[in-house]
């Protein structure tokens, strides 16, 4: 992926891309029309937009049922990707796909939740997760404990990407922000996660959490100090305590002063 803005990706030549992937899975398919009305469509639109009307179109030239048109999308993911790499870098062109999910799928929750999975280990599911969280609370994030234990790095990291609080360029949880608790057994899971992808999304979950938790997210970091924290660990508890370290805060003082004390 050159260099360019990156809502200049999400154009004619995106529509080009997923018509060809398309058709031979779907005859009907106009791809034609498709290609013309995404190229006239995006011109004047920013990121967020462009995406939203290549998904919006994607219903429209696909099908109005979200199963069927997901068994055809399904197949044209390609292979996942092994690299650690985010949503920019890699499978950039799935992200209508994922925002078909977000916008279609919510009432198809079964189907909805593999479908995250699959688009995750390509590309993320952070953003397509979050209206799930707040329709269906309890059954999303009993889905994304799960994911914490999943073998791959890209689904363990939505566990916890997913469900932070604050994730830019996504609206805040309320919900999370008022009861953290069903975020804490996620990050537990995660605490001592070899991949340093995952670990960054812990640390910034934590991070999140200091901000408006700060009592329930410092005492879990004091708890994972006093626990002979493997370096795995030692990395997300300074990492997430980093905004707190600038601000000279006494007690994220403390815990670095116990994690230097430690042998490894």
């Amino acid at each position: 992926m050159a260099y360019k803005q990156l809502k200049l990706w999400f154009d004619e030549e995106l529509a080009k891309m997923l018509a060809n992937k398309i058709q031979p899975l779907h005859p009907g398919f106009n791809k034609r029309q498709f290609i013309q009305k995404v190229k006239i469509g995006v011109t004047p639109l920013e990121l967020k937009d462009r995406v939203e009307l290549i998904c919006d179109l994607l219903q429209q030239y696909i099908s109005k049922d979200f199963e069927s048109s997901w068994n055809i999308l399904e197949q044209i993911l390609g292979e996942e990707n092994e690299k650690e790499t985010g949503m920019f870098k890699e499978g950039y062109w799935i992200m209508p796909i994922a925002k078909f999910v977000e916008k279609y799928g919510l009432n198809d929750f079964n189907i909805s939740m593999k479908a995250i999975e699959e688009i995750t280990k390509r590309n993320t599911g952070e953003y397509t997760i979050r209206p799930f969280i707040e329709k269906h609370p309890k059954r999303t994030m009993k889905k994304m404990l799960q994911w914490s234990k999943n073998k791959n790095k890209h689904v363990r990291r939505l566990a916890s990407e997913g469900c932070r609080p604050k994730l830019p360029w996504a609206t805040k949880l309320q919900i999370f922000i008022d009861d953290p608790s069903p975020i804490l057994p996620i990050l537990e899971n995660l605490k001592d996660d070899h991949s340093k992808y995952v670990q960054k999304s812990v640390a910034n979950n934590l991070n999140d959490l200091l901000k408006d938790n700060y009592p329930i997210a410092i005492d879990i970091l004091k708890e994972w100090v006093n626990q002979d924290p493997s370096p795995s660990r030692k990395w997300i508890i300074k990492h997430g305590l980093r905004n707190q370290l600038k601000q000279g805060n006494p007690e994220a003082l403390e815990i670095m002063e116990q994690l230097k004390k430690l042998k490894h």
